[in-house]
């Protein structure tokens, strides 16, 4: 071959150089050989290496089908199933391979396929995504779902749309249990509140007692002497109605004293008088307190509720209280009196048994006005609250009493209470004892605040 080569250049280009020259050429073809073929390789590397990229893709994507708990369609330009994820296949009780190349309208309830077939078309027309809720037909009966639309495009050609359902059935249900616990909730809240004024009311029974016998006692004993004057001036009546004489009169009247019964009759009217008050005050008090406070907001004075309050746990309390009231509100607060009355004598009565024992017991109920808020401080002597707790104080169920004195609900409740009635409840810094502010909302002059705004303070 080599000679072959050599006597054809030699016959044709003398001396020789024409046969260095095809030999140079020739060297080119075959480097340019060898570098197409390496493009080849290279080329088919990269094919092949794209081809295990699609691959482990759309094992991916067929992962991603099975495993997704929304639903997912993919279908032509003429709503035509392409692809389905297996939710969706479970949800419509069919297999994917019966599902695909089957309108996908036909999977939805009759009545709502109008709504996402216009909603497919505008996806399509628009190059926009659209959302629409159509139920899917289940096997187990209709399904809400949320449906989002989106285009399917190739090469910038709008080939179809993808759509995204968002089961709602699950989500409604959620909801619906969501509710029916908050409704449980603030029953259970309205129940601690109650139990919260029964255990109140329950310390206070003695004090109530005491404070009930002594005018029922008071009015006992002026009944009982107005039954004697009463008896007496029949016997004088009877003695004038049968004609008796002047002299027989003024001597009867001297025997029964009838003289020092008229002025001590109108004493003994007005001792049962001021007794029967005292106890209609006393029932009053206890109505007001033991009232739920349900209803409508209503402007009420924060210093008398805290009055009402501040008595009741003084009469409970079995040992030295001193309350005392400072300041005064600029006007009504808005709110409900009774539950506002159960927190600020929750509040006086967690002083009281803080300083139980202590000799200079003390409470100061400060009364002032701000920034269109009406404020009561509840202030004590007592050994405050440690540093370290002040954190925790308002947290359900947290209590420094200690096992069986308390349930710790008071200060929880008492805030929650307030927060919803638009206020604050907050423990101030002071230099010795505890300090407590509620802070309420201002009842603005001339404005309805309730259905029971004219019906007074007092609860029926």
């Amino acid at each position: 071959m080599e000679n072959s080569f050599a006597g054809h250049g030699q016959g044709d280009t003398p001396g020789g150089a024409p046969g260095e020259m095809g030999e140079a050429a020739w060297a080119d073809v075959l480097r340019a050989v060898d570098r197409t073929y390496a493009e080849l390789v290279d080329y088919q590397e990269k094919l092949e290496s794209r081809n295990a990229e699609l691959r482990a893709l759309r094992g991916v994507l067929a992962s991603i089908r099975e495993s997704i708990g929304d639903y997912l369609v993919v279908t032509d330009r003429d709503g035509l199933i392409v692809e389905a994820s297996a939710s969706f296949c479970a949800m419509a009780g069919v297999a994917e391979a019966r599902a695909v190349g089957r309108p996908f309208l036909d999977f939805l309830e009759p009545d709502a396929r109008a709504a996402l077939g216009r909603a497919i078309e505008q996806a399509l027309m628009d190059r926009s995504v659209a959302g629409v809720e159509a139920p899917l037909s289940g096997r187990d009966g209709p399904e809400p779902v949320e449906w989002r639309v989106a285009p399917r495009q190739e090469q910038r050609r709008r080939v179809g749309v993808v759509l995204t359902g968002r089961p709602l059935g699950e989500l409604r249900r959620a909801y619906s249990e969501l509710a029916e616990g908050h409704e449980r909730l603030k029953q259970a809240q309205t129940l601690l509140v109650r139990n919260e004024k029964l255990a109140s009311l329950g310390r206070l029974l003695a004090g109530v007692a005491h404070e009930l016998n002594n005018p029922i006692s008071f009015v006992y004993a002026n009944s009982h002497a107005l039954g004697k004057y009463v008896d007496r001036f029949e016997q004088y009546f009877e003695r004038v109605q049968a004609g008796a004489s002047r002299e027989e009169l003024v001597e009867l009247r001297a025997k029964l004293r009838l003289d020092r019964d008229l002025k001590n009759l109108r004493s003994a009217l007005n001792g049962a008088q001021e007794g029967a008050e005292r106890v209609r005050d006393i029932v009053a008090d206890l109505r007001r307190l033991s009232a739920d406070g349900t209803g409508d907001m209503v402007p009420f004075d924060l210093g008398d509720c805290a009055r009402v309050a501040a008595s009741w746990v003084e009469r409970g309390s079995r040992s030295e209280l001193r309350i005392t009231f400072e300041g005064a509100c600029d006007g009504p607060a808005l709110g409900r009196p009774g539950h506002i009355q159960q927190v600020l004598m929750n509040l006086v009565q967690n002083a009281a048994d803080a300083m139980a024992g202590q000799s200079d017991a003390e409470v100061t109920l400060r009364l002032h006005s701000d920034a269109g808020r009406e404020m009561i401080d509840i202030c004590d002597n007592g050994p405050g609250v440690p540093e370290e707790l002040t954190a925790a104080i308002f947290d359900p169920f947290f209590t420094s009493k200690d096992v069986g004195a308390g349930t710790g609900l008071g200060l929880a409740i008492s805030a929650k209470i307030v927060e919803e009635h638009g206020g604050t409840l907050e423990l101030l810094p002071h230099e010795s004892g505890a300090c407590f502010r509620v802070a309420l909302r201002r009842a603005e002059a001339g404005k309805d605040t309730g259905r029971d705004a004219g019906k007074g303070t007092e609860p029926e």
